[in-house]
């Protein structure tokens, strides 16, 4: 695989399923937990490496909501965002749907209308400065209940910001049934924004089928229990509704076992559309070209097997036609000119 790296590293990217918070390196937590000393997070960015050390999914939200506890002004939020994008432009990044958990933040005190406008600020100085387009999905914290719910769908609705384009679902499943969460869709969705949630990472494939039959999923965040129900995966693969996937997490947060035994490869043998994520890369001590490593291996890919994954990810966005042909279109002309050498 290490032959693969140098083509995976310059490829043309497209990434749907990362998040905003969980893309905070050690770089910007430690500058972020600087600002706020009162936090339990270490400044220290080697100490984060063992602080990002989770025992299961659990832990690993604890953690994950005590770095969202650094976001607390709108200054923290533009910071956040425009490093994020810094991150991705090194990785080739082209194109991102970022998951953004505007609930967190403004549950903190950070007013709604400064937050809007530190995430839009951020988003249109990445495409000027950094040449990186990102696009947002704003998700319910789970966990936070339906007051929560409520809270997102009336930012996404009401303050829509010009970067907006779906509507999520994230945080822990178990305990957590999606058709509760039906109106709130149902609300985003008549007001135009796709619909994303994440579903079947730490339950069954029932989840899975809630989120497609209550919530009206076009794409699904993660799916890793779909191939436990061969019904459920011929089902995603006529309808081309694709799968977010995102290895490296899956392992952390202990969704999957081993890497070896991840059911990508069950998949894609199905015909489903699968793309490629790294979810909450400095967290989980990944980014998206190493996910691109990790799938190639589970998936025997070549140079150009790792092109049209990548094509994948752009078929998949909400990016507009104009931008997917563009994007799909550096990804080719990267490869042949790197098969030609």
């Amino acid at each position: 695989m290490t032959d693969l790296l140098p083509f995976i590293e310059g490829l043309p990217k497209a990434e749907l399923h990362v998040h905003h918070v969980g893309s905070a390196s050690p770089r910007i937590v430690s500058e972020l937990a600087a600002r706020h000393p009162d936090s339990q997070v270490p400044i220290d960015p080697a100490a984060l490496a063992e602080y990002f050390s989770f025992t299961d999914f659990a832990h690993f939200i604890e953690v994950y909501l005590s770095v969202v506890d650094l976001v607390r002004t709108p200054d923290d939020v533009r910071l956040l965002t425009f490093e994020v994008a810094r991150d991705m432009a090194r990785q080739n990044i082209r194109y991102a749907e970022l998951t953004v958990t505007p609930f967190s933040s403004t549950r903190r005190g950070i007013p709604e209308q400064g937050f809007m406008e530190a995430i839009e600020d951020a988003r249109k100085a990445a495409e000027a400065e950094l040449g990186v387009l990102l696009r947002w999905c704003f998700d319910i914290p789970g966990e936070a209940g339906l007051d929560a719910a409520e809270e997102t769908a009336r930012l996404a609705v009401d303050l829509r910001p010009e970067g907006l384009v779906s509507f999520g679902l994230g945080g822990p499943e178990i305990g957590v049934p999606r058709p509760q969460f039906k109106p709130y869709f149902d609300r985003a969705i008549a007001a135009g924004l796709r619909s994303v949630p994440h579903a079947g990472e730490t339950t069954g494939p029932q989840t899975v089928w809630d989120a497609l039959h209550h919530l009206r999923a076009e794409r699904i965040g993660h799916g890793t229990s779909a191939p436990r129900d061969p019904e459920l995966l011929a089902h995603l693969a006529e309808h081309r509704i694709p799968l977010e996937v995102c290895p490296t997490s899956n392992i952390a947060t202990r969704a999957v076992a081993t890497l070896d035994e991840h059911p990508i490869r069950e998949m894609v043998a199905a015909g489903v559309l699968v793309t490629v994520n790294s979810d909450d890369p400095p967290m989980f001590g990944t980014d998206l070209n190493n996910e691109y490593a990790v799938a190639a291996r589970l998936l025997d890919l070549d140079k150009r097997g790792v092109a049209a994954l990548a094509k994948n990810a752009v078929e998949a966005s909400f990016l507009d036609p104009a931008g997917k042909a563009r994007i799909a279109g550096e990804i080719d002309a990267y490869t042949e000119q790197w098969l030609a050498k």
